[in-house]
């Protein structure tokens, strides 16, 4: 993880001029700004196919044909997917990496940002490449790469036969199955969708369908002994390494463990299951009833229940809170276990835990402005971009990273600055 004691918590404000990069460059596309807040950066158009990342005001060594999909490392370092001569690849802090491709999309980060990881085409042949190294084995179709939480294993679905229009036959026998590090599984399946690997790197489990009708979870290429009417994505209890996956059946969702049933309650939906950091507790985004959304920790749905959406949940440090964006209506906020701030939003973001689980902080937008919300409070300033807050180790500052009047704010401020 990013060691966020190395990190400038003393300096209460520094400001970088941005304003002036649009009179320097032909446009400037929308800022990235860095984990810890010391960088902003936008990719920025020089000529005709010639392209470049500004940083802090200066630009990269290297232009590039194309620059897209510009992004910060959680290590700080930035990333760009890059054009040279038709052919891409990934470059970082500047530098290209040595091998090129076709094309390639969908940057990945470790959880240190040590290991960085893209998908690639090449000769319309598709595989993963991380921190420079291509699988060597490559597909004719590729969907849903991830990532391991270490960075160390890459995995996806791919399709490993040709599929010609019309043969429905070929495509009910499978023609699809999961690529670990490049290694197909032998076992074929009609579909596999979304993955994730174990934090250990050494299992990987994916949602399949066997047949037109039938759903489960293989686990190393290995089906679950039972079938479903549907299953969503799986995750891996960080203690046991079990595999957990949500389950349609018999008309309702519940959660199942290795195959064996793991809550009570039965729900009209149940998905983005997610375990607390200690891994001790489990909650996941349930509808008791249709059309009524809430958070369940454990099995057991908060009180209140939201009629368009719950997402981007998350865990307070020590597990014992929960707080989401809701939806109702046309309006956003935030609620923490189960109780729902006052202040609404035209739009919110995830939801941020101080390490002491006293304060619940978000980026959210109002009145077409973006700015901080914690414990229900807005900070006063209006912004033309945010970015989330960030606490200090012994949660007693907050890091602010915004855009006003063409300038870049890095400000580091006591949480009571905003408590009031």
């Amino acid at each position: 993880m990013v060691n966020l004691q190395t990190w400038d918590w003393e300096t209460s404000e520094k400001i970088i001029p941005i304003g002036d990069w649009r009179g320097k460059f032909n446009w400037v596309e929308e800022p990235h700004v860095s984990p810890d807040g010391e960088s902003i950066a936008a990719i920025v158009n020089l000529a005709e196919e010639e392209f470049n990342v500004c940083v802090n005001g200066g630009t990269w060594e290297n232009a590039f044909d194309k620059v897209w999909y510009l992004r910060f490392a959680p290590d700080g370092r930035l990333t760009a997917l890059v054009s040279e001569m038709g052919d891409w690849t990934v470059a970082v802090d500047g530098i290209a990496w040595d091998d090129k491709f076709g094309f390639v999309w969908n940057t990945l980060f470790s959880e240190d940002g040590r290991h960085i990881a893209v998908a690639f085409q090449q000769d319309m042949q598709y595989g993963m490449v991380c921190d420079g190294v291509a699988w060597e084995q490559t597909f004719a179709n590729m969907t849903n790469a991830v990532l391991s939480p270490n960075g160390r294993r890459t995995a996806a679905a791919v399709q490993v036969e040709n599929l010609a229009e019309g043969e429905i036959e070929k495509y009910q026998q499978g023609v699809y199955t999961a690529a670990f590090d490049g290694k197909a599984w032998e076992r074929r399946f009609v579909n596999v969708w979304k993955m994730a690997i174990s934090p250990d790197g050494d299992k990987l489990a994916a949602e399949v369908r066997l047949n037109l009708y039938d759903y489960t979870i293989a686990v190393n290429g290995v089906p679950w002994d039972k079938t479903f009417g549907c299953v969503w994505e799986p995750v891996f209890d960080p203690r046991s390494g079990a595999v957990v996956a949500p389950v349609r059946t018999a008309g309702n969702w519940m959660l199942m463990q290795d195959c064996h049933p793991l809550w009570d309650s039965r729900f009209v939906q149940l998905w983005q299951p997610m375990f607390s950091p200690d891994g001790a507790k489990l909650a996941a985004v349930v509808a008791p009833r249709y059309g009524q959304w809430t958070i369940a920790v454990d099995g057991e749905p908060w009180s209140i229940s939201f009629k368009e959406l719950v997402t981007d949940a998350t865990f307070g440090p020590d597990g014992s809170q929960v707080a989401a964006v809701v939806k109702e209506g046309e309006k956003w906020t935030i609620a923490a276990d189960g109780a729902v701030w006052q202040t609404v939003f035209d739009m919110a973001w995830k939801p941020v835990f101080s390490p002491d689980n006293r304060y619940v902080a978000a980026k959210v937008q109002k009145n077409g402005k973006y700015t901080i919300a914690l414990n229900d409070r807005l900070w006063r300033h209006e912004c033309e971009a945010a970015w989330n807050p960030i606490f200090s180790p012994d949660g007693a500052k907050v890091l602010l990273r915004t855009v006003e009047d063409g300038k870049y704010y890095r400000r580091v401020l006591p949480v009571t600055d905003l408590t009031g």
